[in-house]
Order: structure tokens, then C-alpha cells, then sequence
């Protein structure tokens, strides 16, 4: 799957479908110019905490991590605490 770039002027043309369609369908459109991605739009964190920054929360409501889902659980947590801890 890969993210559609759109032009800055499509984007003003048919933003409330470009909104519509990252709010329903979960799609990311990057926007720009002249071969060039000046923003990309994504969709709101549906569990937005305001304890930690946008960035965590776009990262921590991603499926970038989905594939973690199928790995074994191969350390536990006493084994994370005296490695990082």
C-alpha cells in the first residue's frame, strides 16, 4: 500500500472528500507541488491523550505496529528491566 500524492490545487478543489475519506475509509493523502510532499493528512487519534505529545499519539494510534501482533512474546518484563532499566 502506498500513500497517493495529491496536488495542492486538487486538494482545495475536493477537500471535503479528501477529509471524508481519511475520517471513514482510514486513507493518508500527502499533499504537494512540483514533485515535492509539503504535508500529509491523516486521521485524528480516535483516543486522543493529551498527557503525551501529537506525535506519540499519531505513532501510538497507527498500524505501523500491527505486525508485532503476529510475533512471540520472546522477552519478558524482568528481562526488558535488566537489560533497559
Amino acid at each position: 500500500m502506498y500513500m497517493k500524492t495529491i496536488s495542492i490545487t486538487n486538494t482545495r478543489k475536493n477537500i471535503k472528500v479528501l477529509v471524508d475519506r481519511v475520517k471513514y475509509h482510514g486513507e493518508s493523502f500527502a499533499i504537494g507541488r512540483r514533485n515535492s510532499i509539503d504535508a500529509v493528512v491523516i486521521a485524528f487519534p480516535s483516543n486522543y491523550n493529551k498527557d503525551v505529545n501529537d506525535i506519540t499519539n499519531i505513532n501510538a494510534n497507527s498500524k505501523s505496529f500491527n505486525f508485532l501482533k503476529s510475533e512471540p512474546e520472546i522477552y519478558n518484563i524482568s528481562d526488558l528491566k535488566k537489560i533497559y532499566a
